[in-house]
């Protein structure tokens, strides 16, 4: 049997830390869950919430909210917290943008997330192909509103731009972790270059909201947190996601600690106090938990300030 993640067979084991009361899952009985389910799998379509082994999987799904991953379910990286494959990717799929618009369609998705797989074997790291679907998921879904979720195209240029043009109305990008950890936990990726990418986007479509997430209980320090937070908005980042990394295997990275949800909470009165628009910070936060709901808060966060300025 191919193994799963090769880059980590020789790591040493880190037994898995019991889970608190406070990290449950919820489980939802649902037709619509496998109804969504039937759909995803009828387009033969791949989703990060499978991929990524979720926590939050069955109460998405049963709200017919999917992440769809394209280009594959194989990484060209090997970070060390991350659960998707790695290894050599296949080719690109050009029917994908028609399958995943054909999926938005079925679902009636009022606001989609779209996220990939690195591919540093690509020349653009796959943002032509993120255009591609977007642009065709507008086409056929107009009402629908395109969140992405995407690599930081390290040493690809203004690739970028390819993704931007397609006119996505929230541009997502995260961080992950502290600088200080980067080593060890995203060793192919480079923090700098992340926060330029989500500057860079601000930059060039100011009206796109810009979104990036980081999780807690890797053996990252408070101040490290915080000054993540100042760098984000310094690339005048909207709006930030904090959730808990959950050690997926004993191969993987090992959890440092489980963090309270009261802490989870003074992070997120600070983040704002900082001046992001929308900051989710629970135990449970994932990029795409609760998307569409949060789309909407934003826009509305992003009117009363832009009325508070015009009031002054």
């Amino acid at each position: 049997m191919k193994q799963r993640h090769p880059e980590k067979i020789k790591n040493i084991v880190s037994p898995l830390k019991k889970k608190p009361n406070w990290i449950r899952s919820k489980i939802v009985n649902s037709q619509i869950f496998f109804k969504t389910k039937e759909i995803v799998n009828k387009n033969k379509l791949t989703t990060v919430c499978q991929e990524a082994n979720c926590p939050n999987i069955t109460e998405c799904w049963s709200k017919k909210h999917a992440t769809f991953m394209i280009m594959g379910d194989t990484c060209t990286r090997g970070c060390a917290f991350c659960d998707v494959k790695t290894g050599k990717p296949s080719a690109l799929d050009f029917m994908e943008p028609f399958k995943v618009s054909k999926a938005v369609q079925e679902l009636q998705l009022n606001h989609v997330v779209i996220t990939s797989v690195d591919r540093d074997d690509l020349v653009d790291g796959g943002a032509n192909h993120f255009k591609e679907v977007i642009n065709e998921v507008k086409k056929n879904n107009p009402k629908t509103t395109v969140e992405v979720l995407t690599p930081d195209f390290l040493k690809k240029g203004n690739a970028y731009e390819k993704v931007l043009e397609a006119g996505p109305d929230v541009f997502n990008h995260n961080i992950e972790t502290v600088p200080s950890l980067y080593l060890k936990v995203r060793p192919g990726s480079r923090y700098f270059t992340s926060v330029e990418l989500l500057k860079s986007v601000k930059i060039k479509k100011p009206n796109i909201f810009t979104k990036s997430g980081i999780m807690l209980g890797l053996g990252e320090k408070k101040d490290e947190v915080m000054q993540v937070m100042d760098d984000l908005r310094m690339a005048e980042v909207d709006f930030l996601t904090i959730g808990q990394y959950l050690q997926p295997t004993t191969k993987h990275f090992p959890l440092d600690r489980y963090v309270h949800p009261e802490e989870f909470q003074e992070f997120k009165n600070i983040a704002i106090s900082k001046g992001f628009l929308l900051v989710s910070s629970t135990p449970l936060t994932r990029s795409s938990y609760h998307a569409d709901t949060d789309f909407k808060i934003l826009k509305e966060a992003r009117d009363k300030s832009l009325g508070c300025h015009q009031l002054q």
